[in-house]
């Protein structure tokens, strides 16, 4: 199929072309639709199949087919996104898309001075692209409101709907208008997040183009077992390796992700940390640095990996294994973007078998140990046999349950 065949205006047709872009993902060729026909929708898809382009055409179209004058820090259509990353690429993508349509755009995000983004509201916008926070402040000094939003689309839907992003949600719909349209789009929709997503879109249509939770095919998935002290040492080798071009490693928590990303530097690994606590221009520094290959290796947390679309990333490494297992898939998807391939290593030690067993669970299939492939020295790798038996080496002992700790966040199986 091609993009002339959903329904899509010609100024949007010529900017996908000057974007290159020669056919639509199947998250586009079944989202667009529904969208332009006016429908609430949950579109579930893998990172890096589209998903923006997926509701930021229709809603570009729906916006340009009924023209109204820019007012004053009210714009027409509101996307809410977790992280300045992702808010910064999704307002660029508006800016790409609707290079043909006259409309104005805007993007505002915390960690900045407020200065420029008064500005822009002040001169009247037809999309705002936001996160939750630095909204609400300025909604609440009277510089944005939201009783004109026509379209409203919740980005990573499932993380914006989990308790850390909830009551900042909550407090945002309960200002816009009860008539609208509304979008939710993710690469994970657990049957929790999907019952909180009933209580909030009007008869949606489900998009789903692959199974949920199910990691692309192209991603060579593997885990290492070792203790929590060997940790250090597998990481500073595995990177330092040449087959390894540009490295996105995840901890659990800041302080984890400075040390990581300390150690790797000291072991001559040239390294740097993004997280919640980073300063906006230590950010740009590091992605910046990141996307030019100046800085092969980026450690993150999952909070702050969102919206990091780079090209090229060789390996995911999960230093810390997550304890939710839907950010397992959110992690591993930062490879194999756009046709490639790409490899994703989980570092596992005792206390994280638990955690192991819940990302197997979640995607159907047990992830095998790492073998020569992932191109390690032999000395890195554990002694031993491969496959079940390991596993059972590595498993907690029977009738313990295995080590939980409270400080890593661990959460009781069902």
């Amino acid at each position: 199929m091609s993009f002339d065949a959903l329904g899509l205006a010609e100024p949007l047709l010529r900017a996908v072309r000057e974007q290159g872009y020669t056919a639509p993902t199947p998250i586009q060729v079944d989202a667009i639709p529904h969208v332009l026909a006016g429908r609430d929708l949950l579109g579930v898809a893998q990172t890096g199949t589209g998903k923006t382009a997926a509701f930021g055409l229709p809603l570009l179209q729906q916006l340009a087919a009924k023209p109204a004058k820019a007012r004053p820090g009210r714009p027409r259509a509101l996307v809410l996104t977790p992280t300045r990353e992702l808010a910064i690429q999704i307002d660029q993508s508006f800016a790409d898309y609707g290079r043909h349509l006259g409309l104005r755009h805007a993007v505002i995000f915390g960690g900045v001075g407020q200065a420029a983004q008064e500005k822009a509201l002040r001169a009247g916008l037809d999309v705002l692209t936001a996160t939750p926070g630095r909204l609400l402040d300025l909604q609440g000094q009277g510089f944005v409101h939201f009783d004109a939003v026509e379209l409203f689309v919740l980005d990573e839907a499932d993380r914006m709907l989990d308790l850390g992003f909830l009551p900042d949600v909550r407090r945002v719909l309960q200002h816009l208008p009860k008539q609208r349209q509304s979008l939710f789009f993710s690469a994970t929709m657990p049957p929790s997040i999907t019952a909180l997503a009933a209580t909030i879109l009007t008869e949606p249509v489900r998009v789903e183009v692959v199974p949920e939770s199910t990691p692309a095919e192209r991603i060579l998935q593997r885990v290492l077992f070792v203790d929590p002290d060997g940790k250090k040492e597998v990481i500073a080798k595995l990177v330092s390796d040449p087959r390894v071009d540009r490295a996105l490693v995840f901890t659990r928590t800041n302080h984890r992700a400075n040390r990581v990303a300390q150690l790797l530097e000291r072991a001559g690994v040239k390294a740097a940390a993004i997280h919640g606590n980073t300063s906006q221009n230590a950010r740009q520094r590091a992605l910046e640095g990141f996307r030019d290959g100046t800085t092969p290796v980026l450690v993150a947390t999952d909070i702050a990996a969102r919206g990091i679309d780079v090209e090229g990333i060789s390996h995911v490494v999960n230093f810390d294994l997550p304890n939710v297992p839907e950010s397992y898939v959110h992690r591993i998807g930062r490879t194999a973007r756009a046709g490639a391939s790409g490899m994703a290593l989980s570092l596992c030690d005792r206390e994280e078998i638990a955690f192991l067993r819940d990302i197997e669970k979640l995607i159907g299939k047990r992830i095998d140990v790492a073998g020569d492939r992932i191109g390690l020295p032999d000395d890195v790798l554990q002694p031993g046999p491969l496959g079940a038996e390991r596993r059972q080496q590595a498993a907690p002992k029977a009738g313990g349950g295995g080590k939980r700790s409270g400080r890593r966040g661990g959460r009781r199986r069902p």
